[in-house]
């Protein structure tokens, strides 16, 4: 039997699914149109060096914190002049304030490998604008409230 040739994992492997319903009743849809995805998740290293540990730099976590970085090809349906219901999803929470103001994301390796996450989030929106050529870009950032946790992969 043969050894597998490893490869190196593409970016575009993420997927983002919002919560279209409540937390109670999750409505998990996928959100298309996203051509840029930057995950973080930046520990708080506080130093706790003493004269115990003999000239020895020491560190502890103190804190975590979480942020995507998404942008997003904007996504119409011209028939009926609406956006997409997910990208009004981030808009509306990005203009509210509350409750309202909070969107429960997850994401997830869309080939089903192991690293999948979700969290709630608050959302800044800015449209990228551009020439006359452009696509409709918006950059959003999904900064988290809360903790970002490990979940199985639904794609798994």
């Amino acid at each position: 039997m043969s050894t597998p040739t490893p490869t190196t994992a593409l970016a575009r492997r993420w997927a983002l699914d919002v919560n279209m319903g409540t937390v109670e009743t999750p409505d998990w849809v996928r959100v298309p149109g996203i051509t840029e995805f930057n995950p973080a998740a930046e520990p708080n290293i506080e130093d706790s060096s003493s004269y115990d540990s003999e000239g020895w730099a020491e560190n502890t976590k103190t804190g975590q914190s979480w942020e995507l970085g998404v942008t997003i090809n904007r996504k119409i349906n011209d028939s009926v002049k609406v956006y997409h219901p997910t990208h009004e999803k981030f808009r509306a929470a990005a203009f509210a304030f509350g409750s309202a103001s909070e969107v429960q994301v997850r994401y997830m390796d869309r080939n089903g490998l192991p690293e999948a996450y979700q969290g709630t989030a608050l959302v800044t929106w800015a449209p990228s604008g551009g020439e006359y050529t452009a696509l409709d870009q918006v950059e959003m950032t999904l900064t988290g409230t809360g903790p970002l946790v490990s979940i199985t992969n639904p794609l798994a």
